[in-house]
């Protein structure tokens, strides 16, 4: 595991892009594994700036996405097929035949969309307050592939910023990839920012593989980069 730690989150963004554009470079048909949340969007940014300035093209990118709430609507608002759209490919020139974001609430859903999943080159992951990776809430088995889960207390308390503060209206399930569908792809890139990740970041970095921490899994992996400004960084010891 590669550990690189920031002043901030837009030096955290620009350091992940670096990794991001290396990858495109040398492979243009490249597969993504994406995801959402606010950890990301300084590295789209990135991504749409330097399309549009420097022309690098996304046309022959498949791209993969880790999760979607249940029962939500792909237009909503808050759906990430929406936020994916928003934050990235409407503004690069991807084919929107090749993003695929999980949607279903059964079992044979969630295995069709393992299936249909390519080999990942480069997963991107963000990181939950409590070790969550993707949807995948502690006590994730390390083997789990992509499934519904129920969102605990923590994860739906974290999101309802999105959703004007009600609680109420926060989807309490997610279609998400497994532990083991991540643990696929060949490299795994890995953003965290702010001080209310520390405590994940102390356990990824520092601590032993723990399914009560699923982000553990990561040491485990052969090519892992940890980009962390000095806030998420800021419990590790060494």
């Amino acid at each position: 595991m590669k550990l690189i730690v920031t002043e901030n989150y837009d030096e955290m963004s620009k350091e992940a892009f670096k990794v991001m554009k290396e990858l495109l470079e040398s492979k243009p048909n490249a597969v993504l594994g994406l995801a959402t949340g606010s950890s990301p969007v300084g590295l789209y940014q990135n991504m749409i700036k330097d399309h549009k300035e420097n022309g690098t093209s996304y046309k022959d990118v498949h791209t993969y996405n880790l999760d979607e709430y249940v029962g939500i609507d792909r237009n909503d608002p808050q759906s990430y097929y929406t936020f994916m759209n928003e934050n990235l490919f409407k503004d690069v020139d991807i084919n929107p035949e090749n993003t695929h974001v999980p949607y279903g609430s059964t079992d044979e859903e969630a295995k069709k969309y393992d299936e249909s999943i390519e080999k990942v080159d480069l997963q991107l992951l963000g990181i939950g307050r409590n070790g969550h990776i993707g949807f995948n809430e502690p006590g994730t088995p390390f083997d789990q592939r992509t499934h519904i889960v129920d969102l605990t207390e923590s994860t739906i308390e974290a999101n309802k910023r999105f959703f004007d503060n009600d609680i109420t209206k926060v989807p309490t399930q997610a279609i998400t990839m497994g532990i083991g569908t991540v643990m696929d792809a060949g490299k795994i890139l890995l953003v965290a920012s702010g001080e209310d990740k520390a405590d994940a970041v102390k356990a990824m970095v520092e601590g032993e593989p723990d399914i009560n921490w699923p982000a553990t899994v990561l040491q485990n992996h052969p090519d892992v980069v940890v980009i962390a400004d000095k806030a998420a960084a800021s419990k590790l010891s060494k």
